[in-house]
């Protein structure tokens, strides 16, 4: 009897599945669990607090900071994600061509992505330094500009820079993920459309855009998740200022419940991104519908 039993397939499946389930559920959903629960109370660093309903969320719905943070989050997230899918695809059809030392521009190509994100940022806060911006440097040399730009000093040039930082670090994972997906499409049939006399432009259109679409759906959701969620780059960066410009929703969270102690209000303000967090998933699962049309199933 125990060997038919553990020679059954399910039974098989969900004890190897045991061990992955026991992490999701202790590191993942019992602290999704106990931060949601502590957005309805007021408790504090150092005490039990009380349940006081709805209370946080409504002081944030009205809470001007809050609504800054979540206008910088939707704004770094989306002007991030479009510029990391944009250069990214660009940059996967490049290096799927065949071009001296593909292998090596490969490689060199994740060079941001592996390194971490603490020095990254550090690495652009000298970038961005108003006395000593290489980048302002070059520019005066060029005579294009005749003071040096305060990137982290004025709001709008620091929401812009904190983009362009997250987007050199991100550009790898898209590059790289939608190559993968642009090697599984068949030569064959861009020599098909060539011969039909597709131009190039209308070979991407027809051919590899909807072909590319499950694998855009996934590197898309995930990358719209790694930025809404992003703390370390912005925190490092900039810690939210200047006057609270590039406050996220995950550092103004951080400010409240740790350094400021109110806890309930912090853990309230990270539940706050659970709906566009799901939106993002939503947007992958719909996107991956598109597989079995392609392949000529139903949708």
């Amino acid at each position: 009897m125990l060997s038919r039993f553990l020679n059954n397939r399910n039974v098989l499946g969900m004890l190897f599945m045991a061990p992955a389930v026991i992490l999701l559920v202790v590191f993942l959903t019992y602290p999704l669990g106990l931060g949601i629960w502590l957005g309805f109370t007021d408790t504090k660093i150092g005490g039990e607090g009380s349940f006081i309903g709805l209370d946080n969320f409504t002081y944030l719905a009205g809470d001007s900071l809050a609504q800054l943070s979540l206008f910088n989050t939707v704004f770094y997230t989306v002007s991030a994600s479009i510029l990391k899918f944009m250069l990214g695809l660009w940059l996967a059809i490049l290096l799927n061509k065949n071009v001296p030392l593909k292998t090596f521009f490969r490689a060199i190509v994740l060079l941001p992505w592996i390194v971490p994100t603490a020095l990254s940022a550090l690495a652009f806060w000298w970038l961005y330094d108003a006395q000593f911006s290489v980048i302002s440097w070059a520019l005066h040399k060029m005579g294009l500009i005749d003071r040096y730009i305060d990137f982290l000093g004025d709001p709008w040039n620091a929401r812009w820079s904190t983009v362009f930082a997250n987007v050199w670090r991100g550009i790898p994972f898209v590059a790289i993920s939608l190559l993968a997906g642009l090697q599984t499409i068949s030569p064959s049939l861009y020599e098909a459309a060539a011969i039909d006399g597709a131009t190039p432009w209308q070979q991407f259109r027809h051919v590899t855009l909807p072909l590319l679409t499950p694998i855009i759906a996934v590197v898309m959701t995930f990358s719209v998740l790694f930025t809404f969620t992003d703390f370390q780059l912005i925190y490092v960066l900039t810690r939210g200022g200047p006057l609270n410009a590039t406050h996220l929703m995950a550092t103004l969270s951080f400010q409240r419940a740790i350094p400021g102690g109110a806890l309930g209000e912090g853990a309230a303000l990270a539940t706050y991104m659970i709906p566009f967090l799901l939106a993002a998933i939503m947007f992958s699962y719909f996107g991956l519908q598109r597989r079995g049309w392609q392949q000529g199933g139903d949708k």
